[in-house]
């Protein structure tokens, strides 16, 4: 070889070398891009239940596909696996520890079923915490298997879009790389919210985020909220054992069926949960022995200050979409950051007509995690597999659990008043006793059926609403009834 040609090699040797790999990472991608115009078929942002649903049906499909999933801590410094909300601090742990819960009242029962358990009977915090986190990282494991197994590139790192076609990805160590791709998902759900505006909230306060993933028993929590979330969380807690106080604004449930909020939070009350009504907190301390001081104001205008080692904020959720550089690429938004979707007749579809939102991220659909699967699979059967069949958002089933479950699918009364007219339907209800309350003499004062129908020959349903033992199993069945087939 010449000595001229020598030289050329060590200088290209050197142009690409290493440490220069990132400086010229430009340049790569629009090589890249010469030979094929897109590094992806999909990338999709979000690593919850919706878009691993999605990503992994695209790679059967054959599809070149990434996964960008990104934990920011809570304000209490939690972060968790692959899986979003609802593996982590969601649906899996929460229905986890109501079935604690419900074990410590079958306990109880059980005495008279002839069963010789001692009186004593209490529930270790450390131990159940560490199953349930045990099982959680069980899913996180098995959800990293299965993308590697579809062949899913898996990134762990907070993606947001450079361009309409580009994915700008950045790692926990601020390591940047550039995904191009032919089509985008968002689906990044969202936080809990926590009120700013309140002195000591954010520092103090823990939320959903962090509830399940103490370390150390929370004793006496208030929770803050009339949400699903608000109620659920003291449901467990209350059956755990710990002495818990809801403080709510307004109403509880106010998605849902007033009269059946009302039997919820009646049996609550009835069974150890101390609620404040009509309250607001104003502020919180924590003082010398490292107690939380919780300031408050009544309906009245009339302040108190309570104590308490735990302050739970449960009053909303954001959807987590303010640093994905949206309305920059031209992607619609409503005011409080979902993705308005329907756009060129699919429902999934942003107004960019290759970028998609399925999920808690979507405006006005059911922030429910099997809708979110089930969206997510048809969308990449309609983008890669030649399929039209659009996701079904109407009649689906969902269930409160808090101690009495409250399962409920289609309308509530108030709703089927406003779009049909008081007169325009019939209600159904009957009290019911669960054979199970029988012989332990449990309370069957809310257990309570509800079927609210057109009036007319054919009296069309439209809703059914349910509390008592296993609603969330018994509404699945309705669900089913109810639906298109």
């Amino acid at each position: 070889m010449s000595a001229p040609m020598a030289i050329g090699c060590r200088k290209y040797r050197r142009l690409f070398s290493k440490q220069n790999l990132y400086k010229y990472r430009h340049l790569l991608r629009y090589l890249s891009k010469s030979s094929k115009k897109f590094e992806y078929d999909l990338v999709v942002i979000g690593g919850g239940s919706g878009g691993l649903a999605c990503s992994k049906e695209a790679a059967q499909l054959g599809k070149r596909v990434a996964v960008l999933d990104y934990v920011n801590p809570s304000s209490q410094g939690t972060k968790w696996g692959l899986g979003g909300t609802c593996v982590n601090v969601g649906c899996i742990p929460k229905k986890l520890m109501h079935q604690a819960a419900l074990l410590g009242h079958a306990i109880e029962d059980s005495r008279l079923y002839g069963w010789d358990v001692p009186h004593s009977v209490t529930n270790d915090w450390e131990k159940m915490c560490g199953a349930v986190q045990s099982y959680v990282k069980s899913l996180n494991w098995g959800h990293r298997v299965q993308l590697q197994d579809k062949n899913v590139e898996y990134l762990n790192s907070l993606g947001s879009f450079s361009d309409q076609h580009t994915i700008r990805a950045v790692d926990s160590k601020g390591q940047e790389r550039f995904l191009t791709t032919e089509h985008a998902v968002i689906a990044v759900g969202g936080r809990p919210t926590l009120p700013t505006q309140i002195p000591g909230m954010v520092d103090r306060a823990i939320t959903s985020d962090d509830i399940f993933w103490m370390k150390k028993p929370p004793g006496k929590t208030l929770v803050v909220g009339g949400s699903y979330i608000a109620l659920e969380s003291a449901g467990f807690l209350t059956g755990l054992g710990f002495d818990t106080t809801v403080m709510v604004r307004s109403i509880c449930l106010r998605a849902f069926d007033q009269q059946m909020a009302s039997f919820v939070t009646d049996y609550m009350e009835n069974n150890g949960t101390r609620f404040l009504r009509q309250c607001l907190p104003l502020g919180v301390v924590k003082n010398g022995e490292g107690k939380l001081e919780v300031s408050y104001q009544d309906g009245n205008g009339n302040k108190d200050l309570e104590t308490f080692d735990t302050v739970l904020m449960a009053i909303g959720r954001y959807s987590v979409t303010d640093k994905l550089n949206l309305p920059d690429i031209g992607v619609s938004m409503d005011d409080i950051g979902k993705v308005i979707g329907g756009h060129g007749g699919d429902l999934e579809r942003s107004s960019v007509p290759h970028i998609y939102a399925i999920g808690d991220v979507l405006h006005e659909r059911p922030e429910l995690t099997p809708v979110a699967i089930k969206a997510g699979r048809l969308l990449a059967r309609r983008l890669f597999g030649g399929s039209q069949i659009q996701m079904n958002y109407d009649q689906v089933a969902t269930t409160v659990f808090t101690p009495l479950e409250y399962g409920v699918v289609g309308m509530s009364e108030e709703d089927a008043v406003t779009t049909q007219g008081e007169g325009s339907i019939e209600v159904y209800h009957a009290f019911y006793a669960p054979l199970e309350y029988a012989i332990p003499g449990r309370d069957v004062s809310q257990c309570y059926i509800k079927v609210i129908c057109e009036n007319g020959d054919d009296g069309r349903v439209l809703g059914i609403h349910l509390t008592g033992p296993n609603a969330g199993e018994i509404v699945q069945g309705f669900s089913v009834a109810m639906g298109d087939g």
